[in-house]
């Protein structure tokens, strides 16, 4: 594991742009992706860049379960706005939140997963050390799962949404033994409120109590931080 500390998100974001754009040009050709707050930085600089992503697929870590893909708050919506609109794959890929059958989604999105090895999966992380949507206590080989969110999470995203009451409870979400599979990874984590978790992921154990300290154990994941998400770190 490499830990990167800069002095703010928009240089730390750079950093994940150059690693990207490497990486395609290396013959990197899907990208794991993931929403929230952390990344659209990075995505402003992918879509206001030269790099051509009409060859490249995406396979998106997470979604609400029971939102549509035109509901404003769900994954697809967001994952539309912020790159696909503006810069087309070839393919893209974000678990069906209104899929009839919730029992199949998670073995219908891990054989979307296995058709397409991911290149270069990007992560964010929540306050209690979640990656994609899997929380404290998943287990670190799994696949991809219907998750009940923790109430963290749900307060954490409550921010996004009129009411808490409309907050969805429930999500797939890419297991961590699929994340795992990405050749490279690159975490992105902003700000004091991330800075707990960023500890735990690199200097604690490596336990399901913080499910990104996982990453301890990959062969190439970077950590990519500004000086406040890193001020807790020890080394």
């Amino acid at each position: 594991m490499q830990v990167r500390v800069f002095k703010d998100k928009d240089a730390a974001s750079e950093a994940a742009f150059d690693i990207i754009k490497d990486s395609m040009a290396n013959g990197a050709k899907v990208l794991g992706l993931a929403t929230g707050s952390s990344p659209v930085t990075l995505y402003d600089k992918m879509t206001a860049s030269d790099l051509d992503f009409s060859n490249m697929t995406s396979v998106n870590l997470d979604e609400y379960v029971g939102l549509s893909g035109d509901n404003d708050q769900s994954y697809r919506y967001f994952m539309n706005s912020h790159l696909f609109n503006k810069k087309p794959f070839k393919e893209t890929f974000v678990p069906n939140g209104l899929a009839t059958d919730a029992d199949n989604e998670p073995a219908r999105y891990d054989q979307v997963i296995a058709n397409h090895p991911i290149d270069v999966q990007l992560l964010g992380i929540g306050r209690n050390g979640h990656i994609g949507f899997n929380e404290p206590g998943s287990p670190l080989d799994g696949g991809t799962q219907k998750i009940k969110l923790t109430q963290s999470t749900i307060d954490a995203n409550a921010r996004f949404f009129a009411d808490e009451k409309d907050v969805p409870t429930y999500a797939y979400s890419m297991g961590i033994g699929s994340i795992m599979k990405g050749k490279k990874i690159i975490l992105l984590a902003f700000g004091e409120d991330k800075a707990d978790a960023i500890k735990a992921t690199v200097e604690g154990p490596v336990t399901t109590d913080c499910p990104a300290s996982v990453l301890q154990n990959h062969k190439d994941a970077i950590i990519l931080v500004d000086e406040a998400a890193a001020s807790k770190l020890s080394k």
